[in-house]
């Protein structure tokens, strides 16, 4: 990775340690392992997660980014600080996918990443930051073997996209509630051990991140406005609700990943696109 790649990374290796020991205390006092029964329990009683409906809150959430995103472009034309920046697509199609729209609240950890605020109170995202964190992440990503990553979604705009980037690079894919145990407990028959794993958001993915942190393995997070990043490795800033800021957002990461790679595959939009 250049210079200006590892800066764009700002790792906080005092908070990431920090995390590091307060989830290792939280794993050895308040955690007993995942038992075989008890894994098939929650795999039974998750058995529908894939189609179920996501929390009423997070579909109210999601409805109301997807409104958001209607209101088209020329509402939010103000989304970054160098109008002339080189991005990977055009402008208007990060805005006409409503990657930019965060939500109502911000936190101390995302400001940084923040343009400006609606009138109506929605956070604005700088989209050149959501461009360069992407070619980061690619950067990143391209020097793992494929099958060593893993992506997980537990939201459920995210879970297409996500199990069609795993696919594009090859990785490992665990969308709907992910199994306690499945980075921590060698027991467990869906036992894995990636050497990274990317989340399409720290809140809904918090115990894939607590796993990942606990044993060690970098986190890469897409990240809204009201995100908390001290347990995320790299921060691609985003709308993480919206279905298609989430298909944008991830066909570019696919893509860039394999361009990094030297492969000669290229991806559609439509293709991380799920039918609604």
């Amino acid at each position: 990775m250049t210079d200006n790649d590892n800066e764009a990374v700002e790792v906080v290796d005092e908070d990431v340690a920090e995390a590091e020991d307060a989830d290792a205390d939280a794993a050895e006092t308040t955690e007993a392992e995942t038992t075989e029964e008890e894994v098939a329990e929650a795999e039974t009683a998750d058995a529908g997660a894939d189609t179920e409906e996501a929390p009423a809150e997070d579909e109210a959430e999601a409805e109301a980014t997807e409104e958001k995103e209607e209101a088209g472009p020329a509402f939010d034309e103000d989304v970054m600080p160098d109008e002339e920046a080189d991005l990977l697509i055009p402008v208007e199609d990060y805005l006409a996918a409503g990657v930019h729209i965060g939500t109502q609240q911000k936190t101390k950890d995302m400001e940084r990443f923040i343009h400006r605020v609606r009138d109506d109170g929605l956070y604005v995202l700088d989209v050149s930051q959501t461009d360069s964190r992407i070619r980061t992440a690619a950067d990143f990503l391209g020097n793992y073997d494929p099958e060593q990553i893993l992506v997980t979604s537990s939201r459920q705009y995210g879970r297409f996209p996500a199990k069609k980037f795993a696919d594009a690079v090859g990785a490992r894919a665990r969308t709907g509630r992910f199994i306690p145990g499945t980075l921590t407990n060698p027991d467990y028959a869906g036992y894995i051990e990636p050497d990274v794993v990317v989340v399409t958001d720290p809140i809904g993915d918090a115990q894939a991140v607590k796993e990942a942190i606990t044993v060690g393995i970098p986190v890469i997070a897409m990240c809204d406005s009201n995100n908390q990043t001290s347990n995320v490795d790299l921060v691609v800033p985003t709308n993480n609700k919206g279905r298609r800021a989430l298909s944008v957002v991830y066909w570019l990461l696919a893509n860039e990943t394999l361009d990094r790679r030297g492969t000669d595959q290229v991806y559609e939009l439509e293709d991380f696109e799920a039918e609604v």
